[in-house]
């Protein structure tokens, strides 16, 4: 999920410089979701694998 924030974000960036305004902030829109999404997760699996006692 962290790799598609990021090909998000590199699609915004290119799509900026090319001055394609509408698509870049499209893209980093849902760069944003995505890399929240991926936190949320992570912190998720974090504290279940914490409970269980793997760490």
């Amino acid at each position: 999920m962290l790799h598609y924030a990021l090909v998000f974000l590199v699609i915004a960036l290119i799509a900026g410089i090319l001055g394609f305004t509408g698509i870049a902030g499209a893209s980093v829109g849902i760069a944003k979701i995505l890399f929240l999404v991926f936190v949320v997760l992570f912190v998720v699996s974090l504290i279940f694998d914490r409970r269980r006692g793997n760490l």
